[in-house]
């Protein structure tokens, strides 16, 4: 029985399975790990350079990615570094940096800041590691003394308005010495250019809503002026249309009176209805007595003499 259970394929699949487990994620890595730290080979990723140094000695510059085989590139060299060398890895990535508020003055006087972007990378490996114990530091400087020193004595108008000249007037500057130490320097851009005295900033203020108050008092009173010349020049013409009508209504009534008067019977008609019109529209009260009772209207009439009086 036991004979068959040792014989079965399941237990072969399962061994073998367990094998290729413990090679794979073990033996594996424990041998590139031993194979690499003799120095057989090394892995470069992108934008990265690996410089290796043996007895304070330069020996291999590497920069490309990839797979390298330094027993090829360094022969016998190549364990010794590991052991008895240094391996300097260095980041090619373009990088970035932002200088604010350095002082300059325009020719005017006027106390200025400006803000200085920058783009740099390591172009030369070996000069950014022996020739400037602080390349980026030192990098930084010379731009800030290069913005202080090309920038000042500008006029004011000139320094708000054209930031592209002066852009590339720093980075002309700046990249001669920047290649000296290893650096390279890419785009420079002025970002901002402000005042630095905070009284002038006041001031500057204060005329702008000075100058803000007097132009919306001006738009009001020219839109009050706008609105009484068209209510003036309306009144004027319906003053005038007014007095048209007025001038053309005896002659339109007389027209239509003569017209009227030309038949007799439409004539008396017309003035009857007038008078009846006339007489309802008026205030005065009208008391109605029957045919025959004459003392009855003498009585109403003593009554209202009074009231009258």
């Amino acid at each position: 029985m036991n004979n068959d259970l040792t014989n079965s394929p399941l237990v072969h699949f399962i061994i073998a399975a367990v094998v290729m487990f413990f090679a794979m994620f073990v033996l594996v890595p424990v041998f590139f790990a031993v194979v690499r730290l003799f120095g057989f080979y090394t892995i470069v990723e992108e934008r990265q350079c690996k410089v290796y140094m043996l007895f304070g000695k330069v020996v291999a510059v590497i920069d490309q990615p990839g797979l390298h085989l330094l027993i090829v590139k360094l022969g016998i060299k190549a364990p010794l570094v590991t052991f008895l060398g240094k391996c300097h890895v260095l980041d090619l990535r373009l990088d970035q940096e932002y200088l604010r508020s350095n002082p300059v003055n325009s020719e005017e006087g006027a106390p200025m800041g400006i803000g200085v972007w920058y783009e740099m990378y390591i172009s030369d490996p070996v000069s950014y590691l022996f020739k400037n114990a602080d390349p980026r530091g030192s990098l930084g400087a010379n731009v800030s003394n290069a913005t202080v020193r090309c920038l000042s004595n500008m006029k004011l108008a000139d320094m708000l308005e054209n930031r592209h000249p002066m852009s590339i007037t720093v980075r002309t500057e700046v990249t001669p010495q920047s290649q000296e130490w290893g650096y390279s320097l890419g785009s420079v851009y002025i970002r901002k250019v402000h005042f630095r005295d905070a009284a002038m900033i006041k001031q500057i203020e204060e005329k702008v809503v000075n100058r803000l108050r007097q132009v919306t008092a001006a738009i009001k009173q020219d839109g009050a002026n706008q609105v009484n010349i068209i209510t003036s020049t309306a009144e004027q013409q319906a003053a005038i249309e007014f007095a048209k009508a007025a001038a053309m209504r005896p002659q339109i009534v007389g027209a239509a009176l003569q017209k009227i008067s030309e038949d007799p019977d439409v004539a008396e008609a017309l003035f009857k209805v007038l008078e009846t019109q006339n007489i309802v529209s008026g205030q005065a009260a009208i008391t109605i007595v029957p045919k025959g009772q004459r003392l009855l209207g003498e009585m109403l009439v003593a009554a209202q003499s009074p009231k009258a009086a």
